[in-house]
């Protein structure tokens, strides 16, 4: 995986493979919203295993139901092709 920085300008195009995820400044947000407040810690749950595996962290605000993620690659300063395609196993988790 490439940590090279997407393009500010190329991001909104590269992001049409994750519809359900928006650029916020220099990083990426997805909000899940779930029917109980379980469901939401056993998502975030499955996702720590997840970003263990990937050795690539989200940053994560749980409030109530809802489960807001943010991401971005830190040493790149932005979005990387590795957000991109975690988003992707994010999506795939949930949808």
């Amino acid at each position: 995986m490439s940590e090279e920085l997407i393009p500010e300008d190329e991001l909104e195009d590269a992001l049409k493979r994750c519809p359900e995820w928006e650029v916020e400044g220099d990083l990426i947000t997805r909000a899940i919203d779930f029917e109980e407040f379980s469901e939401a810690i056993d998502f975030v749950n499955e996702l720590a295993e997840m970003a263990d595996d990937a050795q690539h962290y989200p940053v994560i605000e749980i409030a109530e139901t809802k489960v807001s993620l943010f991401l971005k690659t830190e040493d790149a300063g932005g979005v990387t092709e590795i957000d991109l395609e975690f988003a992707s196993r994010v999506d795939n988790l949930v949808d």
